[in-house]
């Protein structure tokens, strides 16, 4: 499956410059014109891409605030910021938000390939899986199993393994899972949570036993010791 990359560029000459050329390098390319819409489109996809392209000076919400709200999501997809801006001052804030890489304006469209090519083939997202407790999270196919053995879930029941996956050990309040899967906007309450969790462990069998309560804290998937 190809290597999946959201491009978000309010320059609408440029982002189809990328599109195109990244799309021809073998990749399967979304874009966004905006900060805003390249976050309801990641809220919409979640853990579809591979690799974000980010511009940063964006009229509305710029490149520096939309990686801030993405991390603040627990989003971890590796970005490689786009920007005129070239001080070090400017580069550490970049870093600073969760930047993988930083190309200055103006560049060469091999570069940009290039640099891709590299934070994709070093970054976790690569493989598109996530293994833990015995149980396999396809994130490209959107699919989980156990012992081989496909496990149908919905995808609510989907995005709560995903986010508990992708830190094992740590702890979900009820809160934090209703933000992260069902989004701030949507109003459930916490006995909601317990439900989805109790079918998902009986959906996963014996591997359900590795999502655990912490009475008082929340769930959290706890490796095999």
């Amino acid at each position: 499956m190809k290597p999946k990359i959201l491009i978000v560029d309010d320059e609408v000459d440029l982002l189809d410059i990328l599109a195109y050329n990244l799309s021809k390098s073998g990749y399967e390319i979304d874009t966004a014109k905006s900060g805003e819409d390249a976050l309801e489109t990641i809220t919409h996809n979640p853990s579809a891409y591979s690799l974000i392209l980010l511009d940063v000076m964006m009229s509305g919400m710029n490149g520096f605030q939309t990686a801030e709200k993405l991390r603040e999501s627990g989003d971890d997809t590796p970005v490689i910021f786009l920007t005129a801006l070239d001080t070090e001052s400017d580069l550490l804030r970049g870093f600073s938000v969760g930047a993988d890489d930083y190309i200055s304006k103006p560049f060469s469209i091999k570069e940009v390939i290039a640099r891709v090519k590299a934070v994709i083939s070093r970054s976790p997202h690569k493989s598109g899986a996530i293994k833990v407790a015995g149980i396999t999270i396809d994130k490209n196919a959107k699919t989980v199993s156990v012992a081989d053995e496909v496990v149908n879930l919905t995808k609510t029941e989907y995005q709560l393994l995903l986010t508990m996956a992708q830190e094992p050990g740590r702890i979900f309040s009820r809160e934090e899972l209703m933000d992260r899967v069902w989004g701030d906007g949507c109003f459930v309450e916490a006995r909601t949570v317990d439900v989805h969790i109790t079918r998902l462990r009986k959906k996963l069998g014996h591997a359900g036993e590795a999502i655990v309560n912490r009475s008082g804290y929340g769930y959290c998937i706890k490796e095999k010791e």
